[in-house]
């Protein structure tokens, strides 16, 4: 509750309530109350909440004055909660490139130190603008900046299908993906178990077809931190087969934020179209008939589907005017 401190009718009947509150809650402390033998039953019966009165009670009890019982102005004492100009004009410029909320944070972060908004402080910047939705133009400018070439960045990741995905048949499959994050061109494969070995055997199969079909080769990849995929430990990198795999062929690991999925989005997409066209709704007679049909759609996806995000091309349409990495 918000009161104007000037006005003097509120005041006094403010310090009125609390003085009787204070001396209500001190003989409950004392065990002398008629009414009332515990705390809660206090602050239930006068609907006041308990972390809000102890903090005008201990404020009180401290100063001894009772001008600390009434409410003080919320929010910083220096003018306004917002940023300084220069922190919103940096935000503004980022957005303009096609950043999001997370990648300006993390942007930021290195140069403003403590004066860096988080993200919801980022969302905020963006929508007092009208910049919390992306142009196309900028949509544009946000491909440019984060992947222009085919096989700068390949997404990676693992997802579980329904136990009743083949008919009458009710042990769990997996699918492991490798999506390339320039040109949007996609494999997938149906794996038995996401055990790190079986995992590392399926993505080199994709790097192979990738490679052999489409001339895409990785400099590196993205992944959760699943431990499929590997560990963050330096020295049990060389013991652990993906992160093996990819040392061997000298392809750099960079790992998602914890608990953001978001951080991995291309794959994330790639796996609710796949379900939406594919997966939804479907029961297959066995795994093989499972299988034929995952390798014609995803034929489909890369040669005929249109792509919001690539302007409407396909992704082998759109990777023939992309540049690759050698």
């Amino acid at each position: 509750m918000r009161i104007n401190t000037n006005d003097l009718t509120l005041k006094r009947n403010y310090l009125q309530k609390y003085r009787f509150l204070i001396r209500q809650y001190e003989l409950v402390k004392q065990k002398k109350h008629p009414q009332f033998r515990y705390a809660n039953d206090f602050y239930k019966f006068h609907n006041t909440d308990r972390r809000s009165f102890l903090k005008y009670y201990n404020r009180y009890k401290q100063s001894g004055r009772e001008a600390d019982l009434l409410p003080r102005k919320r929010g910083p004492r220096y003018k306004t909660r917002r940023v300084l100009p220069y922190i919103e004009n940096k935000v503004i410029e980022l957005r303009e490139k096609g950043n999001g909320r997370y990648e300006i944070h993390q942007i930021l972060k290195p140069r403003l130190k403590q004066y860096t908004p988080s993200p919801s402080g980022v969302y905020n910047i963006l929508k007092r603008n009208g910049l919390n939705r992306l142009k196309p133009v900028q949509k544009a400018q946000r491909r440019k900046i984060i992947s222009n070439k085919a096989g700068e960045l390949g997404h990676i990741d693992a997802h579980y299908l329904s136990k009743d995905i083949i008919l009458n048949r009710h042990k769990r499959l997996y699918l492991v993906c490798v999506v390339d994050g320039c040109s949007r061109v996609a494999w997938a494969e149906v794996v038995e178990d996401i055990q790190s070995l079986t995992v590392m055997f399926c993505v080199l199969r994709c790097f192979n077809i990738m490679a052999d079909e489409y001339n895409i080769k990785f400099a590196s990849v993205l992944t959760d931190n699943g431990p499929e995929f590997g560990t963050k430990s330096s020295s049990k990198k060389p013991q652990h087969p993906f992160e093996r795999m990819l040392i061997e062929l000298g392809v750099k690991h960079r790992y998602t934020r914890p608990y953001r999925p978001q951080t991995n989005g291309k794959a994330e997409r790639f796996w609710r179209t796949l379900k939406d066209d594919l997966l939804e709704e479907t029961t297959f007679e066995s795994e093989q008939e499972l299988r034929k049909e995952l390798l014609e759609y995803l034929v489909y996806y890369n040669h005929q589907r249109p792509h919001q995000s690539l302007g409407g091309n396909a992704p082998v349409d759109f990777l023939k005017n992309c540049p690759r990495i050698t």
